[in-house]
């Protein structure tokens, strides 16, 4: 029997996956569980435009952050932090603090895991940051750490 898995099921497939079930597994426990759907004309369809919407969904996302990408090439993030001689900064600047100046001085609202920090910048200076915005799209920004 052919049916369509609601949730993912370790060792059976996937969420929305379609697989071929024994009639007694089916009836007696994905059926009553709710795991799975009868693999019908009508339930097809219904998954059908479900994978419709979600892959539509996903291309609007993936644009929307090329967009963003493109934007943030452009700008410079300044940031201003108390620095002692020879340009050392007290503390650091780290992620989470480039986020909140991002949003704060630009409007950008990235999270501070999609910023790749290798280690937290310790000297004042301009340093280029790479961002992973969504799958596939990366960018930069340009990070001006300025001393008091």
């Amino acid at each position: 029997m052919k049916v369509i898995l609601l949730e993912n099921i370790k060792g059976v497939g996937k969420q929305n996956e379609i697989i071929n079930a024994n009639d007694g597994y089916a009836r007696n426990y994905l059926f009553p569980k709710k795991l799975a759907i009868e693999a019908n004309n009508e339930n097809l369809a219904k998954l059908k435009s479900k994978q419709e919407s979600i892959a539509h969904k996903k291309e609007t996302e993936k644009q929307e952050a090329e967009e963003l990408s493109k934007k943030l090439e452009k700008i410079i993030l300044k940031i201003e932090v108390k620095a002692g001689e020879n340009g050392k900064i007290f503390g650091g600047v780290t992620a989470k603090e480039i986020s909140e100046q991002l949003e704060k001085q630009y409007g950008f609202k990235i999270e501070k895991k999609k910023i790749e920090l290798k280690e937290t910048i310790k000297t004042i200076g301009i340093f280029n940051i790479d961002l992973k915005l969504y799958e596939g799209v990366s960018g930069k920004l340009k990070v001006h750490v300025i001393g008091r």
